[in-house]
């Protein structure tokens, strides 16, 4: 090939999703490989999307169908031949907290806007933005996300018996403070272990 065909494929590559310039060259090999790292991101993803399902206010079943459904659309569309994509602990907190507010039909509005900003942030180059982020916000960030997950566990951890929990912080610490006195110390035992 000479140097002007392959710039010209190179170019055409550029808004080929990995998934297909991948296939080109894949092996028998590397399907065993890639069934078994599946089988294994599988085992782990799936009880992690439902436990975000329940934490964010939903039933188990949507998240399953979320990481699925996500997972096959990150790797058709993916930009990297090693991508991993699935549920994260961060929006937990974001998710919760638009379906108190707004329901579930509320939640596939939001995602949509959020689809449709990642788009034009992807095709005008605005998305290298994030790195201009500094990273104490970003640590900070993931910090408080990891307080806020935590604390939506110690009701469960403790085993209290008390109701709804609210979701802003500040409220539930104090319910949950307020409520300490009707422990179940063999469900700690058990959280414990």
């Amino acid at each position: 090939m000479t140097r002007l065909a392959i710039k010209l494929v190179n170019k055409n590559d550029q808004w080929t999703p990995k998934l297909l310039l991948t296939l080109r060259n894949y092996k028998i090999q590397d399907f065993w490989a890639d069934l078994i790292a599946g089988l294994t991101v599988g085992l782990v993803a799936l009880p992690l999307a439902m436990a975000f399902a329940i934490a964010s206010g939903v039933p188990p079943q949507a998240g399953i169908y979320t990481a699925v459904v996500a997972g096959f659309v990150i790797s058709a569309l993916g930009g990297s031949r090693v991508q991993i994509g699935g549920p994260t602990g961060a929006f937990v907190v974001i998710v919760a907290g638009i379906i108190v507010k707004f329901g579930v039909s509320g939640l596939l509005m939001v995602t949509a806007m959020a689809g449709a900003i990642l788009v034009v942030m992807g095709l005008t180059g605005l998305g290298t933005a994030v790195k201009f982020i500094p990273r104490p916000i970003t640590i900070g960030f993931t910090n408080g996300i990891a307080i806020l997950i935590a604390s939506t566990q110690i009701k469960d951890f403790l085993g209290l018996r008390i109701g709804t929990v609210p979701s802003e912080f500040v409220a539930r610490m104090s319910m949950l403070g307020k409520n300490v006195s009707t422990l179940h110390w063999p469900t700690v035992a058990l959280a414990a272990a």
